[in-house]
């Protein structure tokens, strides 16, 4: 089973664009470095009627849209092996603008171990 790094955060939407850029840059640096799959996806269909909509639990304010995201390892083993590797790479201490276009504090971030897959 595989193993996956998620996040969820809040980015202000006039900042949606710059933050592409650096998911796009940095993608490209965990897949060099073996990861699987490295995918991030903005809010679409935040107003739902079921469980607790992503906006509300995050407390985003007005303009702010949420990005989750997940990169997919073989393993924990492995997934430790490729992120060792990234932070060690130039490329990604380049990527971060002068100012961020989210706020790090308010980004939730887990290792998740893969229990069903199809």
């Amino acid at each position: 089973m595989a193993y996956v790094d998620g996040f969820v955060l809040p980015v202000p939407k006039k900042k949606l664009a710059a933050y592409q850029v650096m998911a796009r840059k940095a993608g490209k640096i965990w897949r060099e470095h073996g990861a699987l799959q490295y995918v991030e996806a903005a809010g679409e269909d935040m107003n739902v009627k079921f469980g607790v909509p992503f906006p509300k639990q995050m407390k985003s304010k007005p303009g702010e849209t949420i990005v989750f995201a997940w990169i997919v390892f073989k393993s924990r083993a492995h997934r430790d092996k490729v992120n060792a590797k990234v932070m060690k790479d130039p490329r990604i201490h380049k990527i971060a603008p002068e100012e961020m276009p989210f706020d790090c504090k308010r980004m939730l971030y887990g290792g998740f171990k893969a229990i069903a897959e199809a």
